[in-house]
């Protein structure tokens, strides 16, 4: 069963996706001023998200939607390209490590 999110239909889309990648990073959370509230009129309504710079970060941004940028079609292809090849590395080696493993223990 696929988690539900309703949005209240006086309210706009998000423009932007929980996990999308975008210029600043990925997206971890988001939330919403309604007009006529006190954060609102302070912050000016609309969505905000909650950014992580890269997954090896412990740095965590706030921004609106108008301050973020998606990535293009390629950039996107080239993270998780680079995100694919690193784990495919990370497989290699652990495998090295198992056979190893396996070779000294028939040795003994």
């Amino acid at each position: 069963m696929q988690p539900t999110i309703s949005i209240p239909q006086h309210w706009g889309y998000p423009r932007f996706d929980l996990e999308q990648r975008t210029q600043q990073g990925i997206i971890l959370g988001l939330y919403y001023y309604p007009s006529g509230t006190e954060l609102a009129e302070q912050f000016d309504e609309g969505w905000r998200y909650v950014l992580m710079p890269n997954k090896n970060s412990d740095e965590i941004s706030y921004l609106q939607e108008n301050q973020i940028q998606p990535l293009t079609p390629e950039e996107l292809f080239s993270q998780i390209r680079a995100e694919i090849e690193f784990y495919q590395q990370q497989i290699a080696i652990r495998q090295q490590q198992l056979a190893a493993i396996a070779g000294g223990a028939s040795n003994d």
